[in-house]
């Protein structure tokens, strides 16, 4: 994994700016946040790691200035992807908007050619990238947390799927949400920090609705009880929408 080096040139014709983001903490965070880039070999079909360092602005954005500095008329444009890792974090790599794919392995770019006379054809975006909880995040003992793991319909773990809960508080109104991503083995940990739907005893109750989701069209959903279902490991079947 490449390390954050101090700013030694110009950043004005990088082809991709990053702001990685603890949802969790709700603040941006570049450190202790680690990336690796890949370039699309299209002879190999195929993604290469390299060694180009990433760069940290002033502002703790990454950039990487120096990709695409190739001279000569026949220079093309070239693929990238960036892979992030932070300690009890998982990268959520759509960008917001984009419909969520589990199979999705990193923040893809073009770079473009350019030097010092020629600008880039187009211009590098900022893009946040947000980081959420892990199955290792470290959870202060007074968090609230439901765990359990998703499968699919043949009870096989699915891995990096999106398990989210959300809802509207009771006193003003206030929507909130909660997200995790699925580790290896499909196991998840999801904070509910707010409150649930109020349901009468007895005993009485929250009534959270769990959802998560594999890719646009197939999902699953669980309804979980607290306190009463807080220790229980929580199955969620991925199914064909």
């Amino acid at each position: 994994m490449t390390r954050f080096h101090p700013l030694e040139s110009s950043v004005l014709h990088s082809p991709a700016w990053f702001v990685p983001f603890d949802e969790f903490a709700q603040r941006a965070r570049a450190a202790d946040v680690s990336t690796e880039l890949e370039r699309f070999d299209p002879a190999e079909n195929a993604w290469v790691l390299q060694e180009t360092p990433a760069i940290r602005t002033p502002s703790a954005v990454i950039a990487y200035p120096e990709l695409g500095r190739r001279r000569g008329p026949g220079a093309q444009p070239e693929r990238f992807r960036v892979r992030f890792a932070a300690i009890g974090l998982a990268p959520l790599y759509p960008a917001d908007g984009e419909p969520f794919d589990a199979g999705v392995a990193g923040v893809e770019f073009t770079a473009h050619p350019y030097d010092d006379d020629t600008p880039p054809a187009a211009a590098g975006e900022p893009r946040v990238v947000r980081l959420l909880p892990s199955t290792a995040f470290p959870y202060g003992s007074g968090v609230r947390t439901v765990y359990g793991v998703v499968v699919a319909e043949d009870q096989v773990p699915v891995a990096n799927a999106l398990v989210e809960a959300r809802g509207v508080t009771s006193r003003d109104g206030v929507a909130w949400l909660e997200r995790t991503l699925t580790d290896a083995a499909g196991a998840f940990r999801l904070a509910l920090r707010w409150e649930g739907e109020l349901v009468t005893g007895p005993p009485p109750v929250q009534l959270f609705h769990l959802t998560a989701t594999e890719r646009p069209g197939r999902t699953g959903s669980l309804d979980v009880r607290l306190p009463t279902e807080r220790h229980l490991r929580h199955v969620i079947e991925i199914v064909e929408q």
